[in-house]
């Protein structure tokens, strides 16, 4: 692999490290990057996965303070994630390669748009959280069985394609938690985690030949720098800034997949 490609693999996977602490769009950055350099699409999907799982572990490790006191939630949240992983990788793997390559244009395009609407998306649930003036920890049994339901749905999603599972997060949370964005956000890097350490898993025992493991283990190293970094230092960049790199980056490797 040339120097060139090795450096812009690096620095896709600082970059989606970064935003996936901030934004959660972090596969829009490195899915595109591994597609225009000629990687096939469920290759990329694959490896992307698996050297992602840094950058969550570093920006779940940034966010830890922030997840104090959500344990009565997380604890229906997480295996909602884990099942919903699980399943998203099943379909992955399961479904041909035909039909991923179908999928993912129309997934890349969707996820582009959330990206758009991510902002008010978190501007809602902000209000929210400033018109209750407190967090609530103890939901009533309906709002969380919708809030398991809407996780596992999410975690579905995020194990076949990665792409703005963040930001779904976040909407589903917004609509039904009175909760301050950074907590929301915490909870947000965390379930991420869980979804893409059970789809590296699955992707390693399943179809270990479909790995790039070079380009696994660049954003790797980039994202758990980025990821970090994003973490303690995101706050003061321009959320602004982030989302048109994701878009300009995004819509290159739109482009590529279908020149394809």
């Amino acid at each position: 692999m040339p120097v060139s490609e090795i450096l812009l693999i690096i620095l896709a996977g600082v970059g989606a490290g970064a935003v996936n602490s901030l934004v959660g769009s972090g596969t829009l950055i490195t899915f595109p990057t591994l597609v225009t350099l000629g990687f096939p699409p469920l290759t990329a999907t694959i490896s992307n996965s698996i050297g992602l799982v840094a950058g969550g572990v570093s920006g779940t490790w940034a966010y830890r303070r922030e997840l104090r006191g959500q344990w009565n939630r997380l604890r229906w949240q997480i295996p909602g994630s884990l099942i919903g992983a699980m399943f998203g990788a099943y379909l992955l793997l399961h479904l041909p390669e035909s039909v991923f390559n179908r999928v993912v244009p129309a997934l890349l395009v969707g996820a582009l748009a959330l990206v758009v609407v991510g902002p008010r998306v978190q501007a809602a649930a902000q209000r929210r959280a400033e018109a209750a003036g407190r967090s609530v920890d103890h939901l009533s049994r309906g709002r969380l069985l919708a809030l398991t339901a809407g996780t596992f749905g999410v975690a579905v999603y995020g194990g076949y394609f990665s792409a703005a599972q963040g930001i779904l997060l976040i909407g589903v949370m917004g609509i039904l938690l009175p909760e301050s964005m950074q907590r929301m956000n915490a909870a947000k890097v965390l379930l991420t985690l869980i979804v893409n350490v059970v789809a590296a898993l699955a992707y390693t025992l399943t179809a270990f030949d479909r790995i790039s493991w070079p380009a696994a283990g660049l954003i790797a190293v980039g994202s758990l720098i980025g990821g970090y970094l994003g973490g303690h230092y995101g706050r003061r960049l321009s959320p602004n800034a982030l989302r048109a790199v994701i878009l300009v980056v995004g819509s290159i490797g739109l482009y590529r997949l279908l020149a394809v």
